[in-house]
């Protein structure tokens, strides 16, 4: 739905619902973090959480991106119909893949041959890993259905599966640490309910969209159509570029396994992460801002390119704050529960990643841009440019430099993203230049 005036009232209104939803979802990690934190074995248990965690986020990578496609595609009942199709058979297909990485062969050779995991977060991994086994095609439904909700402006609704999501884990967080049983469980058992319990709320919520609005009841012989070809062709870009995107987290967990201070290092891997993701949750939020209140509009762009970077400053400004004040060892120590140690160790790590969120706000305003310009194969482009810089990054400095683990870490997580940045940075421009300021529609 597109208004008809777009301010910074009309961006903050469609957008906030969006915000509140990736936040909720950012506060899961940091809440069964530290809850795994409180637990026996908690270092073993809060590495193998993360590891686990990167494995079953590397595998649900293809459909991220189903909420930005339904979006943009799933505009009347006969294209809705092929984009549910669409994501059904992606759907079974990651939940084949992520079967055959539970075989034992396969799985020992990419645990503990390749990313020389410790014999007992390799273990544990493994457990965590069988219960989360739900969690990508819940994702890929959950995501599709939070499509159609926001191309009809249904963004609270979004907010509202997400705030079911979060109860439903927070239940199964509490009952399961009532039941004294082992950290990596209690997180793998309390994600994969959450979420199957959204994806089930998002779906019930968008059906009256479905049944009611004129679009969905009857396909018109001049309504768009969409092939499966053309679905295919708009869609793998975005799936490999999650793919590579969201592969960063398991390579850095490679590195991490074989560097300095391998067991510190990845012990307090999810905590930071979970720390930065609060911040970018925000700014990832954004990019479906661009793509449904129409970007390629002159006086749109100039909105919403400036409200993404007043966000962008606007989120550095809160976590320095943060970070370099006592609100910092509140967080990781008091809150999150890491040892004092622990908590000294991030510090360093997380305050090299503070740019981060202003990066990420940066990119999500990139991404819609070509997106709305059906130049998707650029958005691959970058994501490739990201990951071969953070690979560098790491080999230079884990492997050559023998910096600790956590710190290598962070650097190849802030330059990887400012790579992408810089490359996409001209696209921007002539984005501006040529459909802006003369007006031109570029998927015209």
């Amino acid at each position: 739905m597109e208004p008809k005036e777009v301010n910074n009232r009309t961006i903050f209104r469609f957008w906030f619902p969006l915000a509140l939803t990736w936040i909720i979802m950012a506060l899961e990690g940091p809440f069964l973090a530290a809850l795994i934190a409180r637990m026996p074995q908690a270092k073993y248990n809060l590495a193998a959480y993360g590891v686990a965690f990167s494995f079953a986020v590397l595998v649900e990578s293809p459909i991220i991106m189903l909420m930005t496609a339904s979006t943009a595609l799933a505009n009347n009942k006969r294209n809705y119909l092929k984009m549910l199709r669409f994501t059904q058979v992606l759907n079974g297909a990651i939940t084949l893949l992520f079967v055959v990485i539970l075989i034992p062969e396969i799985y020992h050779l990419v645990t503990r041959q390749l990313m020389g995991l410790d014999p007992r977060v390799s273990a544990l991994t493994y457990r965590g890993l069988y219960l989360l086994i739900p969690w990508p095609a819940a994702i890929g439904f959950r995501r599709f259905f939070q499509g159609i909700l926001i191309r009809n402006n249904r963004t609270r609704r979004v907010t509202y599966g997400t705030l079911i999501r979060l109860f439903s884990m927070m239940t199964s967080a509490v009952f399961l640490l009532l039941q004294k049983t082992e950290g990596i469980i209690l997180g793998a058992v309390s994600l994969s309910v959450g979420v199957t319990a959204e994806a089930l709320a998002t779906w019930l919520m968008s059906r009256d969209i479905l049944r009611n609005h004129q679009a969905y009841r009857q396909t018109h012989s001049s309504d768009p159509y969409l092939s499966y070809r053309y679905i295919i062709r708009f869609y793998y870009p975005l799936a490999i570029t999650s793919f590579i995107s969201i592969g960063i987290h398991p390579t850095v967990t490679f590195f991490l396994g074989k560097s300095r201070m391998a067991l510190e290092s990845l012990a307090i891997l999810p905590v930071v992460n979970g720390f930065i993701f609060l911040f970018r949750s925000i700014a990832l939020s954004y990019q479906e801002v661009g793509i449904a209140l129409n970007l390629n509009h002159p006086r749109h762009y100039r909105h919403i390119s400036a409200f993404a970077r007043n966000l962008g400053l606007g989120l550095y400004a809160v976590i320095m704050l943060i970070l370099f004040s006592p609100l910092s060892r509140f967080w990781f120590h008091v809150v999150s529960g890491l040892s004092l140690e622990l908590t000294l160790f991030a510090l360093t790590p997380v305050r090299i990643m503070a740019l981060l969120p202003l990066l990420s706000t940066w990119l999500s305003l990139q991404r819609a841009i070509l997106v709305i310009s059906q130049q998707t194969r650029i958005i691959t482009r970058a994501s490739m440019v990201e990951i071969i810089t953070l690979v560098l990054v790491l080999f230079f400095s884990i492997s050559l430099a023998h910096l600790v683990g956590a710190v290598g870490a962070a650097l190849a997580y802030l330059l990887g993203k400012l790579a992408s940045n810089l490359y996409l940075y001209p696209y921007q421009r002539q984005f501006k230049r040529k459909f802006v300021t003369i007006g031109m529609n570029p998927a015209g």
